[in-house]
């Protein structure tokens, strides 16, 4: 069956039997969401830290201390995405499979917007993008605007870059602006320098992808952006999923579309 016919439930079947694999272009019409458990005394840092950075940390759901599953994951938050990042003291220092031996009774795990989410409308409105047309991660870079610091978090803004022709970049900002609570419009258009990326060659997190001519790199907020607050803040432990590879949640696209 092809990836993109697949409903969440068997997506994550999938990557509990162990298919590691970045998930854009899965599941068509079904929403996908950035992972992030934390310790129970940082949750309400990690709250206020999404409510004041809204745009790149756009909340859709949270468990209790503990919890491997949510309202809108009913599957296993610990098995059932197709990749991990395993954080302490601020340091990366895994990236696995499943993290059943690292889950902790008191993280707290909040799930976040993702833009993988109005990727259709894109493509169902002419707009090209090239990381499904490649077969790679999309790329992520950290920027050099920070964002709103809450309590001990504090960090820089990650953005996902797609590039789209001159001709249709407005189209690109209109059919991304119906969906806030994926992250919305971009937050830059052009000149990547502007927001402190020297190379678009070499993105921190994802793939590199060709930017041709006649094309402008836009620029939207990236759900990996409470990864790095965690990254700059020491955070003394947190998991998150692998960047591009994310949670398949029991909500439709649709469900996040503003008319």
């Amino acid at each position: 069956m092809d990836v993109a016919d697949l409903t969440p439930a068997q997506a994550r079947e999938r990557f509990r039997g162990g298919e590691r694999t970045p998930t854009a272009g899965w599941c068509k019409g079904w929403t996908q969401a950035n992972l992030i458990a934390v310790p129970q005394e940082l949750a309400y840092d990690l709250l206020l830290f999404a409510h004041r950075n809204a745009r790149a940390c756009p909340l859709l759901d949270v468990g209790e201390p503990g919890a491997v599953r949510t309202r809108l994951f009913p599957g296993d938050l610990r098995t059932d995405l197709p990749g991990y990042r395993v954080y302490q003291d601020g340091r990366a220092v895994a990236d696995t499979g499943e993290v059943v031996a690292e889950w902790r009774a008191d993280l707290v795990p909040f799930l976040f917007g993702c833009s993988f989410t109005f990727e259709r409308a894109l493509l169902a409105a002419g707009v090209p993008v090239r990381h499904l047309e490649q077969g790679v991660n999309v790329p992520m870079y950290r920027t050099n605007v920070p964002c709103e610091p809450s309590g001990p978090l504090a960090g820089p803004l990650v953005v996902s870059m797609r590039p789209v022709p001159e001709a249709l970049v407005a189209t690109a900002i209109e059919v991304s602006g119906r969906y806030p609570m994926v992250h919305g419009a971009p937050v830059h258009i052009g000149d990547p320098a502007v927001i402190g990326i020297g190379d678009l060659g070499r993105p921190d997190f994802g793939d590199p992808v060709e930017v041709r001519e006649g094309e402008t790199p836009l620029f939207w907020a990236c759900g990996v952006t409470p990864q790095a607050a965690v990254m700059a803040s020491g955070v003394e432990f947190a998991i998150g999923h692998l960047p591009g590879h994310m949670a398949i949640i029991d909500a439709r696209d649709e469900d996040y579309r503003e008319t």
